[in-house]
């Protein structure tokens, strides 16, 4: 399967710039570091992965409300044109009334955000033999000053200028032949580019870099797994943990833990917060540890690149949980004290709130229907109640290559509880909105060694759904209780991003082609429009001219239809697609 999704990725993998002759070349001014800090607050545009350096995917605006979002109609909808259609997972970006959006392949398109005209396209000339193990997807870019800037399949960060589409800078992020490639969104913070890697599946360690963002050059580097050394302006910056403190033998030379979905920054501890990835190799029996820092959440100081803490949300993982889910940074009242806090939703189907001060454990509830892995978090240790015979079995290394261990049946599967798609934070209900999964797995462990560029797996698995009536499940939760509030089933797996508003809504897509709003309060259905493919990326929402508008990226792809298995047949009808569709209220 893998291979001949590589072959197709390569070759689909051609060159072409388009620009706007009546826009005018070389720099201009944007938006810098402050703009960038108050995305959140500002609502004329959209600076930042997340609509906010904390991510919390929540906008002020309150024109489109509950009363009135039955009546939202289309004002355009942008196709991306061609035959390079795919998943396409990416936010945009909006800015001086134009929208930036990536596409799969590696591309970056900029849209009139009045009438959805094409101004300009960027097509990154990729090289045969790319290697993503998860749809030639892109999450979305950056933008700061006169810079777009996003990360390439080939593991190269590029930034273009925003007005033509010709690049600034390029710069090689890693090795694309050992299986790195970047799919995340750059987070910007203080005039650096900090970015993280793809690849945990070919044993690709995960890192997170910053580079100068008007010349691109690496200012600092730090790796997350044991062992490894990081830089501060080419000099060492100290190893991260200690030499085989976790981790036996060289494993943690090919140790995974890619840092594949970007970060989030919190302004008030100067902190970003990353998610690490897999161990590699799946097969846990060759590892022996907790494998540090893979499954984890890491605060690294963004001046100079060190761990400040870490919290690991499933040691020595079995099962590709991953960990890598974004970090959500928020303020509440717990039992009559306030506290700095900050929020995941896990893979493995616990939603983790922590003091992000310091990383230190407050509570872990279940957001899905079943988990056999662990039977909830010791409170005092913060660590799982494992449940010994759910962990796949060690092969028999005498029964060579084809050797098979114990099959178990895990929950949630691999493709987790949520996977990459990002949750929504209201500021207004105090409830979190998780785009979560339904599904489990029979899992069973065979031999594996390393080899560059190959898959690093040591396991194989079949996906099965646990539910008659769905798979996917958007769900409110209340961080301070861990209780659901609402939840609204779908019969497809969810993959798309959520969105939040002060108008009391909650925006998400769906595999069928919808996008839907619901009551941010009681999750009721107010609202669908069909956009001809499944909706895989986010939506944000903005104000022009005197009107609230709302876009989304339509085109089904992503994990689902290429490890899904059976559950993937199930959805195979889905209309493949490519275009970015915006909505507002139509004018009295």
């Amino acid at each position: 399967m893998m291979k001949g999704f590589l072959k197709a990725t390569a070759a689909c993998a051609l060159a072409l710039m388009v620009a706007a002759p009546a826009l005018a070349d070389g720099p201009a001014a944007g938006p810098g570091d402050a703009d960038l800090m108050a995305d959140a607050t500002t609502t004329g545009d959209v600076l930042t992965y997340g609509m906010g350096p904390q991510a919390h995917r929540f906008s002020p605006l309150a024109q489109i409300n509950t009363a009135n979002v039955a009546k939202m109609v289309p004002a355009f909808a942008a196709s991306l044109g061609g035959e390079k259609q795919r998943g396409q997972e990416s936010q945009p970006i909006v800015y001086d009334g134009m929208i930036y959006v990536t596409g799969s392949y590696s591309r970056v398109f900029a849209f009139d955000a009045r009438t959805g005209e094409k101004q300009w396209e960027y097509d990154a000339r990729l090289p045969d033999g790319i290697m993503p193990c998860c749809d030639v997807v892109n999450r979305g870019a950056a933008i700061y000053g006169d810079k777009i800037i996003f990360g390439t399949l080939d593991a190269h960060v590029v930034a273009l200028n925003r007005k033509t589409g010709k690049v600034i800078w390029n710069k090689t992020v890693a090795d694309y032949q050992a299986g790195y490639s970047q799919t995340a969104a750059p987070l910007i913070v203080k005039g650096l580019v900090i970015t993280g890697v793809s690849g945990g599946e070919f044993g690709a360690v995960g890192v997170v870099e910053a580079r100068d963002v008007n010349t691109g050059e690496l200012v600092w580097t730090r790796p997350v797994i044991e062992g490894h050394m990081g830089t501060l302006r080419g000099q060492p910056n100290g190893m991260t943990g200690k030499l085989n403190a976790t981790w036996p033998g060289d494993l943690w030379k090919t140790g995974g833990g890619a840092t594949w979905l970007g970060g989030t920054y919190d302004p008030e501890t100067n902190l970003i917060f990353f998610g690490t990835g897999n161990p590699a190799p799946w097969n846990s029996h060759l590892r022996q540890g907790d494998n540090l820092y893979t499954a984890s959440t890491l605060a690294i100081n963004p001046d100079n690149g060190q761990i400040v803490w870490h919290y690991q949300t499933t040691p020595h993982d079995g099962w590709d949980f991953d960990g890598v889910n974004e970090f959500i940074p928020f303020d509440a009242t717990i039992n009559g004290k306030a506290m700095k806090l900050g929020a995941k939703a896990d893979r493995n189907g616990y939603f983790f709130v922590l003091d992000r001060t310091n990383g230190k454990f407050i509570s872990a509830s279940k957001f899905v229907m079943q988990t056999t892995w662990a039977n909830g978090f010791n409170a005092k240790t913060g660590r799982p109640n494992y449940i010994d015979d759910n962990r796949p079995g060690a092969p028999d290394m005498a029964g060579g290559s084809e050797a098979k261990g114990k099959t178990v049946f895990a929950s949630p599967s691999f493709l987790g509880g949520k996977n990459w798609m990002p949750m929504a934070y209201s500021d207004q209900t105090g409830l979190f909105y998780i785009p979560s999964n339904d599904w489990g797995m029979d899992i069973w462990n065979t031999p594996i060694a390393y080899k560059k560029g190959a898959a690093y797996l040591g396991a194989s698995f079949t996906i099965k759904p646990i539910a008659e009536d769905h798979i996917g499940a958007l769900r409110a939760m209340d961080p301070k209780t861990g209780k659901i509030v609402w939840e609204y089933k779908n019969k497809a797996p969810l993959w798309g991003g959520v969105m939040t508003t002060a108008g009391g809504l909650v925006f998400t897509g769906t595999p069928e082609g919808y996008l839907k709003a619901f009551d941010a309060k009681t999750g009721q259905e107010l609202w669908k429009f069909n956009t001809g493919s499944g909706v895989v990326g986010s939506p944000i929402t903005w104000e022009q001219d005197g009107e609230q508008y709302v876009a989304v990226m339509s085109g089904w792809g992503g994990a689902v239809p290429l490890w899904g298995g059976e559950v993937a047949k199930t959805f195979k009808e889905i209309s493949q697609g490519g275009a970015l569709w915006v909505f507002k209220l139509p004018k009295s």
